[in-house]
């Protein structure tokens, strides 16, 4: 049994999803990987699941990779070099590109401290919000002499610009959730106190929301950032191509035409 992810379904489809390693700042291993990445695999094929929210345990988001007793294969002979290629080959980006495409809208709920490859983790959210007392922090180049991974080396800079991206990547320093926000870097912040209770209302609005059609407007605006206009209006033109063919379009014209709220929960 993974103990590293703690799952939670909440009654109207929003599943919380804790990574569960308080005792090391919910740094990342194999097991806490594999186990979101294996679970992210079972809501691609289920409905119970509308919104998906991954938040951390206790003080922290998540503090990066582990580097103490991370858990991953390696053979002998392999050089750190070439264990760290292949832990992203098989775990890390996998993860990443299954979070950004799966067709439901997943927010990441900064609880706390966001380092290393936590930052990446935490911005590969449609929605990224924070807790009032969270930061964001770069280690990789000022600690460890390495790049930014886990995406965090494409998300930062397509977000902030690549004056700050630098500046967060070079200096390492914290950037406090206001910044954050100030920046782009997240889409908004809210006091410890409130935090979870705010970020459970955003779920709320999303789960009652056309699935699907949210989901393929954050992956247009991901597509638009290494796109030429000419390239995303093909893309504009092919994905609406299927949604306008799907139920969740046909309930929202229906909807505007009877003056009333539609219902997208009963098209599945």
């Amino acid at each position: 049994m993974n103990t590293t992810i703690k799952k939670e379904l909440k009654d109207n489809g929003v599943l919380i999803l804790t990574l569960n390693r308080p005792e090391v700042l919910n740094a990342m291993n194999k097991d806490m990987i594999m186990g979101l990445y294996e679970i992210f695999q079972e809501i691609e094929k289920e409905k119970n699941s509308r919104v998906i929210i991954i938040t951390g345990e206790g003080r922290g988001f998540c503090s990066g990779a582990d580097l103490a007793n991370g858990g991953w294969p390696s053979e002998e002979g392999m050089s750190e070099g070439e264990i760290g290629a292949n832990n992203m080959e098989i775990g890390f980006n996998p993860l990443i590109r299954l979070i950004t495409s799966i067709d439901k809208p997943v927010i990441t709920a900064i609880n706390g401290m966001a380092a290393g490859g936590g930052v990446g983790l935490a911005l590969s959210g449609d929605l990224v919000v924070a807790s009032e007392s969270a930061k964001f922090k770069l280690v990789f180049g000022p600690n460890l002499g390495i790049i930014p991974d886990v995406g965090a080396s494409w998300f930062v800079p397509n977000l902030v610009g690549r004056a700050r991206a630098n500046g967060m990547g070079l200096l390492g320093d914290d950037i406090p959730s206001k910044q954050a926000k100030e920046w782009g870097l997240i889409w908004d912040y809210y006091p410890d106190d409130q935090f979870m209770e705010e970020t459970l209302k955003i779920a709320n609005r999303l789960a009652d929301g056309a699935i699907k059609g949210l989901k393929a407007v954050s992956k247009a605006h991901n597509k638009a950032l290494s796109s030429s206009l000419s390239e995303q209006l093909d893309h504009e033109r092919d994905t609406q191509r299927v949604l306008l063919d799907n139920r969740e379009f046909k309930e929202g014209v229906s909807a505007f035409l009877g003056k009333r709220t539609p219902n997208f929960r009963d098209l599945d």
